[in-house]
């Protein structure tokens, strides 16, 4: 499926030292707006909640045989004649998140209905999870732009670094993630999930497991356009010119959902997760979600 955009109302360019310089100029204010995302919805988090190594407690569940006695809540079990309960530990062990948005033309894309383009989302997104993750004392890191460092200012460092790269690659090198990294990936999805798939199938060679947030501008959705309108490609800067739009929403719209459909029916099956995020909805919104499928043992495809 090709990206598309209305002439009038798309701002990209295929100048990547321009692009680079309205990255640098939009980054401080990204980074404001996402500690305030932060901010906003961080009050009575705890901790990544996946078992493991840890001081905190997290629940009780039945022992399996097998299992180490010594871990075995006897007070616990005491209460309960036909069960004996082992006491789970929060896991706190520092791992490694890679965060990526996706810097194409076409997330410059903002429709009169929408508050921000995709690409100020897609950024606000990834800082905000930096910013939870580095407080929580993650590593993080970005494909091709930064290796993993752990530091408790981490969307700042994050943002200095996006402020001052002169390119960024539209589809970054993944080989590099290891097993037990969580990915998290912010971009429309525009390409063919095919394209997308074979991207990414290296993060579920090595074990990874990946947090798909789809920026979605609500235009492009709904296909709101009648009458006589050109359409350019962003990346392309091809142009289509319909006499009447609305002769097409019907069969644009079912593409645009069948697209979403495969690609978080293929994450369902990794036990990825996939997050929608409409642009004239609230940034936090799929900051939860991440964040929470990111603590989840095993992970279901989610979306707004």
């Amino acid at each position: 499926m090709a990206r598309i955009g209305a002439a009038t109302e798309t701002v990209g360019t295929r100048d990547a030292l321009a692009r680079a310089r309205l990255r640098a100029s939009l980054v401080p204010d990204l980074l404001v707006e996402a500690r305030r995302v932060v901010n906003t919805v961080i009050s009575g988090w705890h901790g990544r909640r996946r078992r493991g190594i840890g001081e905190n407690f997290w629940q009780f569940r039945p022992y399996v045989e097998g299992e180490a006695v010594s871990r075995i809540d006897w007070r616990r079990s005491a209460r309960d004649d036909n069960q004996t309960y082992i006491r789970d530990r929060e896991w706190e062990a520092a791992h490694t998140v890679w965060l990526w948005a996706d810097p194409s033309p076409s997330m410059l894309y903002k429709s009169v209905g929408a508050s921000v383009s995709k690409e100020s989302r897609a950024l606000v997104l990834v800082l905000a999870l930096a910013e939870l993750l580095s407080r929580g004392g993650e590593r993080i890191a970005w494909p091709g732009l930064t290796d993993p460092f752990g530091a408790r200012n981490g969307a700042e460092r994050l943002s200095s670094h996006l402020a001052h790269a002169t390119a960024l690659p539209e589809r970054p090198d993944l080989r590099a993630v290891r097993r037990f990294s969580d990915v998290v990936i912010a971009s429309d999805f525009l390409d063919p999930p095919e394209e997308t798939m074979a991207w990414l199938d290296v993060l579920a060679r090595h074990g990874a497991r990946a947090h798909l947030i789809e920026v979605a501008d609500p235009a492009e959705e709904t296909f709101p356009y009648s009458g006589r309108t050109e359409f350019r490609d962003p990346e392309t800067g091809e142009r289509l010119t319909a006499g009447r739009a609305e002769t097409v929403a019907e069969d644009y719209r079912s593409l645009y959902l069948a697209r979403r459909a495969e690609l978080q029916a293929w994450c369902r099956r990794l036990g990825w997760s996939y997050t929608v995020n409409h642009t004239d909805r609230l940034a936090s919104e799929a900051l939860v979600r991440v964040h929470l499928s990111m603590g989840e043992p095993s992970l279901i495809g989610m979306h707004a």
